[in-house]
């Protein structure tokens, strides 16, 4: 015998109850858990990162922008996860240990320094606070890490990898190749540049080697480039090479200037001379350095030790040419030199 329902009536409202019950049970479940998704993003941490560059900050620099883009790619936003404090010693390389020293008394979670003399001060400023460079000549030689592939302490980074002789060699050719018969070469170095003596030296072997006098002028501030240039034209050289350097790469726009009044085809490491009117630039992209510093940056703030991440290597030198420039001076750079070319201005 069937049974029969007793509350046929109640059954179907208690249903609808139920029913109803349920969908405030799932809502109010959907609410909890946003909200706890919006607090767990609220508590994202953020992380305050240094930036200590031997640049003026106006116009923005390349590096600091390519470093931002590089962060913003990888999850670290300005405004949202990322601070980055800034300071810029606009060429006075002097400057950079008070710059890196204000960084550090800021408690920065990393500092990213550019040029040899700001990650030597940042190394004699602080042993515990992470550091990574960027736009280092020869971070081992300057006594900045220990070897390439494991740094040890607390500094890691992205070297440009130029400053020895080979490199030298090079630039010298090139200029002796765009301009033939150049025998005579001025070279402009900072003499406070860590790795100055060492440059000196290499130069004096690269000018017998090739057969060539090589002039060493020294040039610390703007006061003495003014005294270099005066000394320059009273050599008589037919060429100039510019060593590596935060202060005269800073200086590019004015050497350039220099450089181009007196018919005197010029060479320097950094595209920013060849950008600025000067004739040849020869080197690895500081653009890179900092896109690798970027990640060093990152890894760090995710957990990894400066000690464990090897410094990055250049794995492309760029030649630029200022071919409008080359037309100011009457020079007729060969083909074999342009077909060499990365980059040509016009």
């Amino acid at each position: 015998m069937a049974t029969r329902d007793p509350f046929p009536m109640r059954s179907t409202a208690f249903c609808r109850r139920m029913a109803v019950k349920s969908m405030v049970v799932r809502l109010a479940a959907a609410v909890l858990l946003l909200a706890g998704s919006v607090a767990a993003e609220a508590q994202q941490p953020v992380y305050r990162v240094g930036f200590a560059s031997p640049l003026p900050p106006v116009p923005e620099p390349i590096p600091l922008r390519v470093f931002r883009q590089g962060l913003r790619e990888l999850g670290y936003v300005e405004g949202t996860n990322l601070v980055i404090e800034t300071r810029f010693a606009e060429g006075r390389i002097e400057r950079l240990p008070e710059l890196v020293a204000e960084l550090v008394r800021l408690k920065v979670d990393v500092l990213l320094v550019g040029s040899t003399p700001g990650t030597v001060a940042a190394k004699r400023a602080t042993t515990t606070i992470p550091v990574v460079f960027a736009g280092v000549m020869d971070p081992v030689g300057s006594g900045i890490v220990a070897t390439l592939a494991r740094p040890g302490g607390n500094i890691t980074g992205a070297t440009v990898g130029v400053g020895g002789g080979d490199f030298t060699a090079k630039c010298v050719e090139l200029l002796r190749e765009a301009a033939p018969g150049t025998s005579h070469v001025a070279v402009l170095l900072n003499p406070a540049y860590p790795l100055s003596t060492q440059v000196g030296e290499v130069v004096q072997a690269v000018g017998r080697a090739l057969n060539m006098k090589l002039d060493v002028h020294e040039a610390a501030n703007l006061k003495d480039l003014e005294s270099v240039f005066a000394a320059i034209d009273a050599t008589g050289a037919r060429g100039l090479f510019i060593a590596p350097d935060p202060f005269l790469t800073a200086s590019s726009p004015r050497i350039a200037k220099f450089a181009a009044e007196r018919r005197l085809p010029a060479i320097h490491f950094s595209k920013r001379f060849a950008d600025a009117g000067g004739l040849i630039s020869y080197g690895a992209s500081i653009e890179d350095s900092y896109r690798s510093a970027a990640t060093h940056v990152a890894k760090i703030l995710k957990g990894a030790k400066p000690s464990d991440l090897p410094v990055e290597q250049p794995t492309r030198f760029e030649l630029v040419i200022n071919l409008k420039t080359a037309k100011a001076m009457g020079l007729k750079i060969p083909q074999s030199l342009l077909l060499r070319a990365d980059h040509t201005l016009e």
